[in-house]
């Protein structure tokens, strides 16, 4: 199956990595279904992708929502083909210390990133199965190995490394490989948020973060799209289960 007959659906992709990871699979060949919470969000995206040549399909839905998911498989399945590739990367941050944590802040974050994933693999699968090949990547992040006022979060991320080894493990055999990326500091409305929140000046936030980081720069949404671009391809047949940290330096 080439590149060009292969249809990908990318999760929040309206922003961020999603749309530069949308963008990168759209120039790989692939046509794009761009995933979000608003339909009409997802404009920039389907223009970036249709002025460079590519074929897109903004779709709105809400991750957590099984009807939603079904419904947007089925469309994407009949507007643009059978989906081969899904990236998991829809997300929402709703940080507080422990003790403050709402039950609101926990069920939000598990629903959009763990049941959002579980949702979407389980209706996207069918189609990879039918046609024996099939690429899921999931967005984890290095606040899986813990980072303060995340618990929610860092539950959330470091139980898609989990669920991402089990895919792997009972998808493989249908030529299905599934893996993780996880994230380090990546410059994006969802960091400048937690600058924001912290009541820190984002320009200092990106120094301050890139002091720590090996490779001294803080990293942009199309270092993690490479990656995914990679263990979406042909070429990565032979890579499953595994968790890539695309963070500027080793992690544990």
């Amino acid at each position: 199956m080439s590149e060009e007959s292969r249809v990908a659906i990318v999760t929040g992709a309206a922003r961020g990595i999603g749309a530069a990871t949308a963008r990168r699979l759209a120039a790989d060949g692939m046509a794009v279904a761009v995933v979000d919470i608003e339909e009409a969000a997802t404009k920039e995206t389907v223009d970036a992708i249709a002025g460079a040549g590519g074929r897109a399909l903004g779709v709105g839905a809400d991750v957590s929502d099984r009807d939603q998911v079904e419904a947007a498989v089925s469309r994407i399945a009949g507007e643009l083909g059978a989906p081969t590739v899904l990236v998991n990367n829809a997300g929402v941050l709703r940080d507080n210390l422990l003790f403050k944590m709402t039950n609101a802040d926990w069920d939000t974050v598990m629903g959009v990133h763990l049941r959002g994933a579980f949702l979407f693999s389980q209706a996207a699968q069918k189609h990879m199965v039918d046609r024996k090949w099939g690429r899921i990547v999931n967005l984890s992040s290095t606040s899986a190995l813990g980072n303060r006022g995340q618990a929610n979060y860092a539950a959330a991320k470091a139980g898609l490394q989990g669920f991402t080894k089990t895919l792997a493990i009972e998808l493989g055999p249908f030529g299905v490989t599934v893996n993780a990326v996880a994230p380090g500091f990546i410059v994006t409305d969802m960091t400048a948020a937690t600058a924001a929140r912290m009541k820190v000046d984002f320009d200092d936030f990106q120094k301050h973060a890139a002091a720590e980081i090996p490779v001294r720069r803080p990293g942009r949404p199309e270092d993690v799209a490479h990656t995914i671009s990679f263990l979406a391809s042909e070429g990565a047949g032979f890579v499953s289960g595994q968790v890539i940290y695309v963070a500027g330096g080793p992690r544990d």
